[in-house]
């Protein structure tokens, strides 16, 4: 989440940067300064198939597993 956090704020679109802002509505309720974009998941699996196509859709469910999971962490600190 730092490396994301940071690539947005230097104005990167990495992968990492997508995968905050997949998450900025949960991020933001709980008090993170993340930008809502336009499509952060299509942007996010498009950069995961530019890699490699035959991996892009178990990366970007990982992915979205390490978010979940961060931003439930994140809830039981914040609680």
């Amino acid at each position: 989440m730092r490396a994301g956090l940071r690539d947005i704020e230097n104005g990167v679109e990495s992968i990492e940067a997508l995968l905050v802002q997949v998450g900025a509505p949960r991020l933001q309720a709980l008090g993170f300064d993340v930008p809502h974009t336009t499509l952060p998941e299509h942007k996010l699996y498009d950069k995961l198939a530019a890699e490699n196509p035959d991996t892009a859709h178990s990366r970007y469910n990982a992915l979205l597993r390490r978010l979940t999971s961060f931003e439930r962490a994140a809830e039981c600190v914040s609680a």
